[in-house]
């Protein structure tokens, strides 16, 4: 038999770099573009400059849109994921937080500004031309179809969104 090496207690002399293993055009890596372009100002009101560091709200906010994007929903999911998915990994820079940071994190930090920031993510897509609001209502209603907890922000804010989207195209295109 002739079969390519394998060996699992080889050691390397050099470390894997999540860069090698995560392709360029992935869409990973546009979630981590969009989140490092944003404006945070909205979020940063709910923290406070006191206590004790809390993990870093651009690394949260990857790690939630993508897990959105990704139909993952679950906080205990989002931390499996954290664990053991290599996008996740990469976005996190290895950081495995707490399913309670992840639902604090939602419910109290992310509550008040979602859906501004969601806002700012969909108009960013949409004007590189990453994603279209057709594409995005489409998966709006398979979101909503799953009806967890939070998904009735999703179809809300698609349909704000829209609503805007064609707002501003009358005003810059004079239909």
């Amino acid at each position: 038999m002739n079969f390519k090496h394998y060996n699992q207690q080889q050691t390397i002399l050099l470390p894997y770099s999540f860069e090698d293993l995560i392709p360029e055009k992935h869409p990973v890596r546009v979630v981590n573009q969009v989140v490092e372009s944003l404006n945070i100002e909205p979020l940063l009101k709910a923290y406070s400059k006191e206590g004790n560091p809390g993990y870093h709200l651009k690394m949260l906010l990857k790690v939630m849109l993508y897990a959105y994007m990704t139909n993952v929903y679950s906080s205990r999911k989002i931390v499996l994921a954290l664990r053991e998915n290599i996008n996740f990994m990469w976005l996190s820079s290895i950081t495995i937080v707490d399913h309670n940071i992840i639902n604090r994190f939602r419910s109290n930090k992310l509550k008040d500004s979602f859906k501004d920031i969601f806002k700012q993510v969909v108009m960013m897509l949409a004007s590189e031309g990453l994603i279209t609001l057709k594409q995005l209502y489409t998966e709006g209603t398979k979101i909503e179809a799953q009806a967890g907890r939070y998904t009735f922000v999703w179809g809300n804010s698609i349909k704000t969104i829209k609503a805007i989207k064609t707002k501003f195209l009358h005003l810059h295109h004079g239909k």
